[in-house]
């Protein structure tokens, strides 16, 4: 089995469970000692964009949405035993949800927002 740091993998536990505030905190500790490194700015920006859009911060979600969907394009179909090809559609899917007229609602409103998809991300050995 490839040999990730360990932030990685506690990334799609967090990430699985919904807490996307501490999939941030993995993700940029792992992406400050390899700033080079846009698979995981884009992992980075996906997660920050369902944590944004969660407290009604809606332009904040669109925009960190699209920079997740151009930084993880060079990593398709495949990277660090991610299959890119599953989350694009999530990105996507997320992108024509999130409404276009509004940047942002209050928190006690995010309920009346669209739902977003759910997505389970799981490593496979290449």
């Amino acid at each position: 089995m490839d040999d990730y740091p360990i932030e990685y993998y506690e990334f799609f536990v967090s990430f699985n469970e919904g807490d996307y505030y501490t999939c941030h905190d993995l993700l940029e500790e792992m992406w400050m000692t390899d700033k080079d490194n846009l698979f995981l700015k884009g992992l980075l920006q996906m997660s920050v964009a369902i944590y944004h859009y969660e407290y009604g911060n809606v332009k904040g979600a669109r925009m960190m949405m699209q920079t997740a969907h151009d930084y993880l394009q060079a990593y398709r179909p495949r990277f660090w035993g991610l299959d890119l090809e599953k989350v694009y559609p999530f990105i996507e899917q997320c992108q024509t949800l999130f409404p276009k007229n509004i940047d942002r609602v209050p928190f006690e409103s995010v309920g009346n927002l669209p739902q977003l998809p759910r997505l389970l991300l799981y490593m496979k050995n290449d």
